[in-house]
């Protein structure tokens, strides 16, 4: 078995970390595997969505694996380039749902934050011990955390390396459900589900210009024309949706 497995359900991939007795941390064959399904979905118009997650109850993802050491020859850029971390940052256009349980720290946190959703089992434990261990560098979990949690959540657990629960994490808005840890694959599906009655294209589109302008004053954002937005009003899903609203009928969807 991979340490990353990737298979693709109706319209909806599923990338899973595979490396329970290493806590789901990447190693450099993980990463190289990781960029690929990136790449995959990307490229495939049949996969609509996406969803993230490891095998296990202890770990989502502890990070990186640091035991390979130095002998590493090439820079692993963390979680495929998704995070950005270690090379160029890997824009993934498709919808993702992160669907954590047990530990979720380190980078293993930035890779959570990456996810558009995230479901977390009621054993989910965020953290970011790098601190705590005398460890900073290209620390991008930080400034993602210090722009999903308000800022003193952020700091402090960013000057004391203590995690907080999956409670706490919904009370902040960082997850959007906690659920029993048995039922974590079946909240992440019902997430998928959902996505998925909507036109892809649309939310492929709506996600590019909402992070596209993130940081940006609103009267930017405002004044951008975005290409995904463009490309979509062409597409032969606006003709369905026109033509199912003059048969008064729910539209089907192609992706195209």
């Amino acid at each position: 078995m991979a340490d990353v497995e990737f298979q693709v359900v109706g319209k909806v991939a599923h990338v899973r970390l595979n490396r329970e007795s290493g806590m789901n941390a990447i190693t450099g064959e993980m990463d190289e595997l990781l960029h690929a399904a990136w790449q995959r979905i990307n490229a495939e118009a049949d996969i609509w969505c996406a969803i993230l997650s490891a095998t296990g109850e202890k770990a989502f993802c502890i990070g990186a694996d640091v035991s390979e050491g130095p002998e590493r020859k090439t820079r692993m850029a963390l979680a495929g380039g998704l995070t950005g971390i270690g090379g160029p940052l890997v824009t993934l256009k498709k919808p993702l749902i992160a669907a954590v349980q047990g530990f979720c720290v380190g980078g293993g946190f930035e890779l959570a934050m990456c996810a558009d959703v995230i479901v977390a089992a009621e054993n989910a434990q965020f953290g970011l011990p790098e601190t705590r261990h005398g460890i900073i560098g290209e620390c991008g979990v930080v400034h993602r955390a210090v722009r999903q949690l308000p800022q003193r959540v952020a700091m402090a657990m960013i000057l004391t390396g203590e995690r907080i629960d999956a409670g706490t994490a919904l009370r902040h808005g960082l997850v959007n459900e906690v659920v029993p840890t048995g039922n974590l694959e079946t909240a992440a599906a019902a997430w998928a589900e959902k996505i998925n009655k909507c036109a892809p294209l649309a939310n492929q589109a709506a996600k590019a210009a909402a992070l596209g302008r993130a940081g940006h004053p609103l009267e930017t954002a405002l004044a951008t024309r975005f290409e995904e937005i463009e490309r979509y009003a062409a597409s032969e899903d606006v003709m369905e949706r026109d033509q199912a609203a003059k048969e008064g009928r729910r539209p089907v969807w192609a992706g195209r």
